[in-house]
């Protein structure tokens, strides 16, 4: 069998010259900036360290955009935040052993939120690899077994050639759906060492697309189609990929109700009247969805805050569309549709015959009335009115990324999102600290769009050294910080469970000053003020603090 090339593109004299006669003074470093920049990659977080100067050193010769942070952890989360926003694949430069190890909790979050971020760690020289204890700094007998029950793919490098075909291989895995982290680690000496090759030109790492299968397809659009109670539930998979249009028409041809996830936050508009929000830690929604005859679960895994802490048991037919394979049925029997949700919606919207429901958005208001009354009855002014704020003062188009905090958690149910992919928050691995350095990342994504932050106090304090970053790269972004002495939520839970709360109580700086003193304009806020205060905040070019000392609550669970 023969193949033509011919349609290949060919070099031209000046091309080949140049192929033929590479620059002098590159290194492995180069190789691997060169194979970024010929992905179509333009900004990359990070931060140095021994082994990994080589990387860095070949930053300065490239046209890539760098963003240092001041602790790995921060810079992987930065990096997820970058990727998620853009959809982009995010790079992250890290070094060996300690740096590498530092980046790991940042990489769960990407991987439970399925951002496509590339690790590229550096590794001690290749005479050391193997698992001997020959003593180097910062060895690991296998650094690889860190690291691969959190990412997608490991890539492994021995030789300066193989690093654009390693980074490719990765890229494209990041960009596979569901999308997610993967490592690239290259040896010091490696990285070092000087190449003749030539310098790497544009390459191709597409990601392989995820269609559903058609014979499930026409079998799921039966079921909508002859559904007398039809309901879809919206995650993570529907921002991700960018389907929130076809999900919307969907759910107007067959009539059917949609309650998004704390994921899929912004899939449908809040104020739609067959939007039941985001209320899933609710038994009047849980029930609401257990009595849907057919259950359309679109970019989910039902996991344990979509199912109101597995307390939801479906008594209909359940159709699962899910990039992930992994999470098809995991947790309910289903009609299980391995496909990217914007494929999977698009045949689905082509296949279903239209169904009218006159009641459907009687059925809507009906439980969201209930639930507004289970929360009116609970006194919980002073957390609405706060949130109210937030939601005022918060441009529609600017992304808003929320620390693991208790007003985090009312957003999660209560906030309306307005656009697809603009909130954010850690709750796919839980990690405290996320909310800064991620919007870090998004407002290098775009530094035209204010950004916001959310944390508490605790949280803070896990990224307070970001503070510099964002002043050093003059990032327009807000940091409102509800300061409440300690770990709030932590604190209800102790409490609640055992009468009293352990650890949880936290002395903690004037963060005013402390913003000052970076350089970074603060101010102490008021509920009343809020919205005036992060208002103005917001509308300030750079970065910023608002500080609202508060003791909030979260409202009760029903689940228990």
């Amino acid at each position: 069998m023969s193949h033509d090339h011919d349609d290949r593109p060919q070099l031209t004299a000046a091309q080949a010259a140049a192929v033929l006669t590479p620059p002098p003074g590159r290194n492995g470093g180069d190789l691997v900036v060169e194979s970024l920049q010929g992905l179509g990659a333009t900004t990359v977080f990070g931060l140095p360290g021994q082994h990994a100067l080589g990387m860095f050193d070949a930053l300065r010769r490239s046209s890539l955009r760098y963003v240092g942070l001041r602790v790995e952890n921060n810079a992987g989360f930065a990096a997820d935040a970058y990727g998620r926003i853009t959809g982009e694949v995010a790079p992250l430069l890290l070094s060996t052993g300690p740096g590498a190890l530092t980046s790991l909790a940042a990489l769960q979050e990407a991987a439970a939120a399925s951002a496509p971020v590339l690790a590229i760690s550096s590794q001690i020289p290749t005479a050391g690899l193997g698992g001997g204890r020959h003593g180097y700094l910062h060895e690991l007998r296998d650094q690889q077994a860190s690291v691969r029950d959190i990412v997608k793919s490991v890539h492994t490098v021995r030789a300066a050639s193989q690093i654009p075909s390693a980074i490719a291989a990765a890229w494209e895995s990041a960009l596979t759906a569901p999308h997610g982290p993967v490592w690239v680690e290259i040896p010091q000496d490696v990285l070092l060492a000087e190449t003749t090759l030539p310098v790497v030109s544009a390459m191709d790492a597409t990601p392989r697309e995820l269609y559903p299968r058609p014979e499930l397809t026409i079998a799921a659009a039966h079921l909508l189609s002859n559904a007398e109670r039809p309901v879809i539930i919206a995650g993570g998979g529907v921002v991700r990929s960018d389907a929130s249009g076809k999900l919307r028409a969907l759910a107007e041809k067959i009539d059917a109700p949609v309650v998004t996830t704390f994921g899929g936050k912004g899939a449908f508009p809040w104020e739609h009247p067959l939007s039941l929000r985001s209320w899933l830690e609710d038994r009047h929604t849980t029930d609401f969805l257990e009595d849907a005859d057919v259950l359309l679960v679109v970019g989910s895994g039902l996991g344990e805050l979509s199912s109101n802490y597995h307390t939801f048991r479906p008594r209909g037919r359940v159709i699962q569309i899910e990039a992930d394979a992994g999470k098809l049925e995991s947790n309910h029997p289903a009609l299980g549709i391995h496909s990217d949700a914007r494929e999977a919606l698009s045949e689905l919207l082509a296949a279903v015959e239209p169904r009218e429901d006159a009641g459907a958005a009687e059925r809507v208001v009906a439980v969201l009335e209930k639930v507004r009354a289970r929360i009116d009855a609970q006194e919980l002014t002073l957390e609405q009115q706060v949130l109210d704020a937030v939601r005022q003062a918060l441009p529609d188009g600017s992304p808003s990324f929320w620390d693991m905090t208790i007003l985090a958690y009312w957003a999660w149910s209560a906030f309306d999102a307005r656009r697809p992919n603009t909130m954010h928050s850690a709750q796919g691995a839980g990690g405290l600290g996320y909310g800064f350095p991620a919007a870090i990342g998004a407002a290098s994504a775009d530094p035209t769009t204010p950004v916001l932050a959310v944390s508490g106090d605790g949280g803070a304090m896990y990224s307070i050294a970001e503070l510099a970053t964002a002043r050093q790269y003059d990032l327009p972004l807000t940091w409102l910080i509800v300061d409440d002495g300690g770990y709030g939520i932590l604190r209800e839970y102790m409490t609640g469970a055992f009468g009293e709360a352990t650890g949880t109580e936290l002395s903690r700086p004037d963060f005013v000053a402390l913003a000052g003193s970076f350089g970074v304009p603060a101010v102490r806020t008021t509920p009343e003020s809020l919205a005036a205060d992060l208002g103005k905040a917001l509308a300030e070019p750079g970065p910023s603090v608002v500080v609202l000392p508060a003791l909030l609550r979260m409202f009760e669970p029903t689940h228990l």
